[in-house]
């Protein structure tokens, strides 16, 4: 049987470190659950047997562990999602959604005890005193400005990232606390790194930052990494590479991991600790893709400390905002044909701007077509549900959802006091 090697190797001998320090009283590691239920059972089983080939202990017993717990996963497996029906089954709900999207909140107004909002391209942040609740809208940004307001697209941000989040504790912690609405999650306080982490692997992209864009222009080392000459847009790069930026008032700045110690964002020994997760995050964000008939591209990270100087990740992981997704079964063919890829992800409303405005320069922007943002809305549900093979629950409309968000967050942090 064929194992797959790299980083999943990595999170086999995680998982199966953390079952052999479990207790004797069958308590179990969540980071194990969690990446055991991540993992299809007969990959997973072909990493025990290459593991253990290679162990100069036994671990028989943790074998059939396993092998117990891969045949119970099988037996209770969420099934496929039948994704082109699906589109039929959402896509009323999406047009009807359209003049009713979350675009603003003011729970600093309907929840005792928050602080004012602090609101962002498309979260709104409120202070809770040890926590954070970040509400997730569905306004959608790009060029460093809000396009247009996406139906659920802010639920399926939000549990698209807690589904990552569960199922990449074995790379790093993170600072979530829980999820008490589709739209909210509520964080833990960390300092900020004043770095987002950008990795590609691919040469690609339409803004002022995307490795595509200044490649285009010449550019043959761009944050510290040597780019060869010849290569054409969209090309898979030969090993991914972290491209990070700093954020200025309005737009990011990049910046080579030389210059983030030289200037004091970092310290050394911090930067090379959070861009060896990163990349490996990435490399386990491309298996998990790829699994599923798809591309991980590119992606960005942002990492902060808690108060006990533990490296937590932030924000979100691996949603359609953060990152590209093409749909592998046709990458190849269409690059062959000089044709840009199938994408899951905001890139062809991105071009869509390009070719009708300029979106860094023009003060009033034309409106998306409809159409377009319905067919983003369904792409974003599409991504949620092809890569956790769960379907996306679609909220009752006949309840207000600022006032379902401001009843669940209320609760939540009566929970935590």
């Amino acid at each position: 049987m064929a194992v797959v090697s790299g980083p999943c190797t990595l999170k086999a001998t995680s998982l199966l470190k953390d079952r052999r320090n479990s207790p004797r009283n069958g308590k179990r590691i969540e980071t194990a659950n969690a990446g055991l239920q991540s993992y299809r059972a007969a990959e997973f089983w072909g990493l025990c047997v290459e593991l253990e080939k290679r162990s100069s202990g036994s671990i028989s017993s943790l074998r059939r562990m396993v092998n117990l717990e891969a045949r119970a996963m099988s037996s209770t497996a969420v099934p496929q999602v039948k994704l082109e029906s699906r589109r039929s089954e959402v896509s009323e709900a999406i047009v009807q959604s359209l003049s009713n999207c979350l675009t603003e909140t003011y729970l600093d107004e309907t929840v005792k005890g928050l602080g004012r909002k602090i609101r962002g391209k498309v979260r709104d942040i409120y202070d809770a005193g040890d926590y954070l609740v970040l509400v997730t809208t569905d306004r959608q940004s790009a060029f460093d400005r809000v396009l247009a307001s996406v139906p659920f697209k802010g639920q399926v941000l939000n549990e698209t990232s807690s589904w990552w989040f569960d199922n990449s504790r074995h790379i790093t912690a993170n600072a979530v606390i829980s999820i008490p609405d589709p739209n909210v999650t509520i964080a833990r306080k960390c300092t900020v790194f004043p770095v987002e982490f950008v990795v590609r692997g691919y040469v690609t992209g339409s803004t002022s930052t995307s490795l595509w864009t200044v490649y285009n222009k010449g550019v043959r080392n761009y944050c510290g990494n040597e780019l060869p000459e010849g290569l054409v847009k969209n090309q898979k790069l030969d090993e991914n590479i972290l491209t990070p930026t700093t954020k200025a008032e309005d737009h990011d700045v990049p910046i080579s991991g030389k210059e983030i110690v030289e200037q004091g964002l970092m310290s050394k020994e911090d930067y090379d600790e959070v861009s060896r997760r990163a990349l490996e995050l990435f490399a386990f964000g491309q298996e998990v893709a790829r699994r599923h008939g798809l591309l991980l591209v590119d992606t960005k990270y942002e990492f902060g400390k808690s108060v006990d100087g533990t490296i937590v990740l932030l924000d979100e992981v691996h949603t359609p905002d953060s990152s590209r997704y093409w749909v592998a079964a046709s990458y190849e063919e269409r690059q062959r044909s000089g044709l840009e890829p199938e994408n899951i992800d905001k890139e062809f409303l991105r071009l869509w701007f390009k070719d009708n405005c300029n979106p860094y320069e023009d003060e009033v922007l034309p409106d998306a077509p409809a159409d377009l943002v319905a067919e983003l809305s369904w792409r974003y549900i599409l991504l949620f549900e092809t890569i956790t093979g769960q379907r996306i629950k679609l909220p009752n409309t006949e309840e207000p959802i600022h006032d379902r968000i401001s009843k669940n967050v209320t609760q939540a942090l009566q929970s935590l006091q």
